[in-house]
């Protein structure tokens, strides 16, 4: 079994040049991070507006059921798909038909896409009933017409997907990286000068408007970027292209994979809908901030070393496939780990600062922040879940990733169902994340069988001297916090002075602690850092 390599150690065995993974990866963390804070501040301005009510509830399905489709038919389902038979052409030579094959895809997205949101706004007072059946008179027809005018951002994810696959393939990670940045600030900007144009619970429609007009500025930028490569676009609809049935045919288990995978955030809603008006509200509130951690890290890592993957498993090389994923698992340890920790003793301050104002209550912040607090004990392992299935999928074996994304939905929904009743909000949660851990189990005993191994004892090593680090951080955090909140009071500047100080001195206490138990993913870090 060969040594995981760092980044810059894998690259060294492509032709790209050395570094090159390392710093795409450092640049989509950065992009990524700087997408996430703007999230943030359109999660703020939500929640001042609207709080956690019955509108935003109703938003808050009407959003995930055409993202649930999003998942089955456009970008999470399409890039997966697309980008090992199109990086495949390009490795062969085959640029004309690498051409063809996008463009192909284009313009069939554009036609199915286009039907499936017709029919689903068409149906939507029919289809949407059965995602919500806790709702009922103003609220349920809240969501379908919420639901009809959010539809439309189908199409334009999908042509996303395809563009932004053409872009990976050729190393180009910077436009996808910002255009999340600007798709927030188009809707903070949609918030804040439709909102006065609309009256009561119709002001929830200023947030559906900002969301369609901020994803069609999400495909006007990678779009633009697409003339950075040699790819030309052909009026192409070659359908029975061997290729393009090949991308539809791997394309299906993915779609089923991301779809059961997507399908837990509408379980947590549809059992959320039988505790209360406020709760599946409350559990999208809590998973905007759990992703802050998990977008800046974890998704970057999956989604930079996907075409890096996808090309050592075209050319069969399976250690450096199994190395460099390896690393990957344990640098998302190394980041994802401490966030667990921090969350869990800070979940309360965090959502406080984060949200309590205007129409955000004090009664609303526990609620939230008990959510956030059972989210954080699946973030290493939803990390871990990413990366693991993208290898899947650069393996070509996305129906494996299929059958455990189904164990995933399975466990998930009995866990919700079990847990509901006797726990509320925080037992629907808890029940996602039994589901995810499962999942994460069955996906590792598969890659170890396909990949002749994955240095499973060098992680467990490694996660326990993080996991030791952590409690440090924790211990560290909570009292600081502690202090400085009963020091400076609960206003705006006394919650960012005892929180940021709270994050920062257990941050120095955790590098500390690594670097005595010499954990080697810091040094990466270090030299990553430096290298930017």
């Amino acid at each position: 079994m060969s040594a995981a390599p760092d980044y810059t150690g894998a690259q060294a065995q492509s032709e790209r040049r050395p570094g090159r993974i390392a710093r795409s990866t450092a640049f989509f963390s950065v992009a990524t991070a700087a997408s996430r804070v703007a999230g943030l501040a359109r999660e703020v301005v939500a929640a001042s507006y609207y709080g956690v009510s019955g509108p935003m509830s109703a938003f808050t399905i009407a959003f995930q059921v055409p993202n649930l489709v999003r998942a089955l038919f456009a970008d999470a389902a399409l890039q997966p798909a697309f980008v090992p038979v199109f990086t495949e052409q390009l490795e062969q030579g085959n640029h004309r038909e690498a051409f063809r094959l996008a463009s192909t895809l284009l313009l069939l997205v554009t036609m199915v896409l286009g039907a499936i949101t017709a029919l689903f706004v068409l149906g939507a007072p029919l289809i949407m009933p059965i995602f919500a059946p806790g709702f009922e008179g103003a609220i349920l027809d809240l969501t379908v017409t919420l639901s009809q005018v959010l539809f439309p951002i189908l199409i334009l994810l999908g042509l996303s997907g395809v563009v932004v696959g053409i872009l990976n393939s050729y190393d180009r990670f910077g436009a996808f990286a910002i255009s999340p940045l600007f798709w927030n600030l188009t809707i903070i900007a949609a918030l804040v000068f439709l909102i006065p144009l609309f009256h009561g619970e119709d002001r929830i429609y200023a947030y559906a408007i900002g969301i369609l007009a901020g994803t069609l500025v999400q495909l006007t930028i990678p779009t633009f970027d697409l003339r950075n490569t040699p790819f030309k676009f052909e009026w192409s609809f070659e359908w029975r292209n061997p290729h393009v049935r090949r991308v539809l045919l791997l394309m299906l288990p993915v779609t089923i994979s991301l779809g059961l995978i997507n399908f837990n955030m509408l379980i947590n809603s549809l059992f959320g809908s039988l505790v209360s008006d406020q709760s599946p509200a409350a559990i999208d509130k809590a998973f905007r901030i759990y992703q802050l951690p998990q977008g800046i890290f974890s998704v970057a890592i999956a989604t930079v070393l996907f075409p890096t993957l996808a090309r050592y498993a075209a050319r069969g090389a399976h250690d450096d496939l199994r190395a460099t994923m390896a690393n990957g698992m344990r640098q998302i340890l190394f980041v994802l780990v401490p966030a667990t920790a921090a969350v869990l003793v800070l979940s309360t301050p965090m959502i406080r600062l984060v949200y309590q104002r205007g129409e955000f209550s004090p009664e609303q912040t526990t609620l939230v922040a008990t959510a956030l607090f059972w989210f954080a004990f699946s973030l290493p392992t939803n990390g871990l879940y990413l990366l693991q299935t993208r290898t899947f999928f650069s393996l070509q074996r996305p129906w494996m990733a299929t059958g455990l994304a189904g164990l995933d939905l399975v466990v998930s929904a009995l866990g919700a169902f079990a847990l509901y009743k006797p726990f509320g909000t925080g037992g629907i949660v808890a029940g996602t994340g039994i589901g995810t851990t499962a999942a994460v189990v069955a996906q590792a005993i598969v890659l170890r069988r396909e990949l002749g191994g994955l240095e499973l004892g060098r992680l467990l090593s490694v996660g326990m001297r993080i996991a030791v680090a952590s409690v440090a951080l924790a211990a560290v955090s909570f009292a600081v916090w502690d202090v400085l909140d009963g020091a400076l009071g609960r206003g705006l500047v006394g919650q960012i002075v005892s929180l940021g100080a709270a994050l920062a001195l257990g941050g120095i206490v955790y590098v500390g602690a690594a670097k005595l138990l010499r954990i080697a993913e810091l040094d990466q870090v270090i030299r990553l850092v430096r290298r930017r």
